[in-house]
């Protein structure tokens, strides 16, 4: 059995790109930063270094990431590892290395404040008074925090 399963835990460095194919689906593209910290051990000096990963997504997924997100939204995704190749205009073959996604998790607080309806909580629902409280003291999630 193989696999060829992706998860990346990071920030749009753009808004998202979309567009429709000629038959109709939705295709939408962005590029997500991850962080690495780690201290170094011959000078005590701490260091950081980000990548930088090309994701797609499509149909409906594509269309929630166009209306909700935009740069700087921090999200969770996965999906699978996809190559493509390509000649340019010198004949040149260039190679690009995507991340297809098929799950996508908001790590933001708040929905994005664009012309799109906000997710609204049900009635019942008392955490959106304490979020209200606590919404400038929330602690940023590290990753290094996340069991899996």
């Amino acid at each position: 059995m193989d696999l060829n399963r992706a998860t990346i835990l990071g920030r749009l460095t753009a808004d998202p790109e979309s567009r429709t194919t000629p038959s109709g689906q939705t295709v939408v593209s962005f590029s997500i930063a991850t962080n690495l910290t780690w201290t170094d051990s011959a000078s005590g000096e701490k260091k950081e270094k980000t990548e930088f990963h090309n994701i797609v997504a499509w149909r409906k997924l594509a269309e929630i990431i166009t209306q909700y997100l935009k740069k700087g939204s921090r999200i969770y995704l996965e999906g699978r590892l996809q190559t493509r190749s390509w000649e340019d205009q010198n004949g040149v073959k260039k190679y690009r290395t995507e991340i297809i996604t098929d799950n996508m998790i908001m790590l933001d607080s708040k929905p994005s404040t664009n012309n799109s309806t906000p997710v609204t909580p049900s009635p019942s629902d008392d955490s959106t008074k304490n979020s209200e409280k606590n919404s400038s003291s929330e602690e940023e999630i590290n990753i290094e925090d996340i069991p899996f």
